[in-house]
């Protein structure tokens, strides 16, 4: 590689700058420094580009950057044996060159910060509006879908149960098992040492069926389902095919949406059973393994010491914990705004957001049925 060198001449026409080498980017440090250091002091300025053997981009940046300092100083730039491929790579970059330099931003006041505050406590509370009537639509299409089945599209709602029900049963159920075989070896653990490693059969089924299992379910569902949902439709919103649908008289909530709630007001109960009985599995054989607990003990204790109150506890949570990930995700997805960014950054945000709120609901469902004393 030929290094690039540059070598500057002063005659009655101007100042004459001669680039010789490969002007390319891995070799730019070279001349840097040099291109930065010139200072046109008026007339003319030539740069003879005829020695150059090579150019690409972060060369060609460097050429066009100095002949708008050498203009915007009020001389004159033209430049001399310029190849027509290197002519026009240097016309686009020049082209793309922004014509004003970033400033620093300004040390922020107190009084600046209290402004961003508000700004963004407007912003949560127009995003709260926003989601409350959108949940209310969606609430709406729901009880009109009821009413007049005939207007729910089976194939997409069939679709959309393979892809949230069918296709996670491995996931929920690994994890399950896992969260059983977790628990029992835990509450084994800590039972020893007041001899009542028998009680790990109450401390599984009991945390399992009631909280845990539901729980976890819906966070893995809000994860997988809730960002596949508004990528999917936040993709459709980007590529305006959403405004194409109501161009044709179709209703986006009740064409994409209500396929996908109904998807989850099925499925997500369905997924939650499937956690607690694996929980219950992976709970009894760690029993067995660890604490001689055999599965016809385990079954009988589970049987009379656990009511199926618990599971139905469990299962009254997860019609509403579906219609939270849905909304929230499909809401999600109607706020992109024309971009891939916007969609990845409305995916992170329905997950965050499906998450918490399934956690808060939970945690209201545990004070609700605490204060009814079931």
């Amino acid at each position: 590689m030929t290094q690039p060198m540059i070598h500057s001449d002063r005659d009655s026409n101007g100042v004459c700058l001669r680039v010789t080498g490969e002007l390319l980017t891995q070799s730019l440090e070279t001349v840097e420094q040099a291109f930065s250091a010139f200072q046109p002091d008026g007339g003319n300025v030539t740069v003879d580009l005829s020695k150059i053997e090579a150019l690409d981009t972060g060369g060609a940046w460097l050429v066009a950057d100095l002949a708008r300092r050498v203009r915007a100083a009020g001389a004159h730039v033209a430049f001399k044996g310029l190849k027509p491929a290197h002519s026009a790579l240097l016309d686009t970059v020049a082209q793309n060159i922004p014509d004003e330099q970033g400033v620093e931003a300004e040390h922020r006041s107190f009084v600046d910060w209290v402004a961003s505050v508000g700004e963004r406590s407007v912003g949560s509370w127009n995003d709260s509006m926003s989601l409350l009537g959108f949940l209310g639509l969606t609430l709406h299409r729901l009880v009109r879908t009821i009413l007049m089945p005939h207007r729910l599209r089976r194939a997409a709602l069939v679709s959309q149960m393979e892809e949230t029900g069918f296709k996670a049963i491995p996931i929920v159920a690994l994890m399950g098992f896992l969260i059983g075989v977790v628990l029992a070896f835990q509450g084994a653990t800590q039972l020893k040492q007041f001899g009542a490693e028998i009680f790990v059969v109450e401390l599984i089924s009991i945390s399992v069926l009631r909280e845990l299992g539901i729980l976890l379910t819906a966070i893995i569902v809000a994860g997988r389902s809730g960002s596949a949902f508004t990528a999917s439709i936040g993709s459709m919103k980007v590529q305006e095919e959403i405004d194409a649908m109501r161009t044709l008289g179709l209703d986006p909530i009740e064409v994409l949406v209500i396929p996908r709630v109904v998807a989850l007001l099925i499925m997500l109960p369905i997924l939650g059973f499937i956690a607690d009985i694996s929980a219950l599995i992976g709970g009894g054989l760690m029993s067995w393994i660890d604490l001689d607990v055999s599965p016809g003990m385990f079954m009988t204790r589970l049987k009379e010491n656990t009511g199926v109150w618990q599971l139905a506890i469990g299962m009254i949570k997860a019609p509403f914990f579906a219609l939270v990930i849905g909304v929230i995700a499909c809401w999600q997805a109607m706020q992109v705004r024309g971009s891939a960014q916007s969609v990845g950054q409305r995916t992170t945000a329905s997950v965050v957001q499906s998450i918490f709120m399934v956690i808060a609901l939970d945690a209201l469902f545990s004070i609700f049925f605490s204060v009814m004393g079931v």
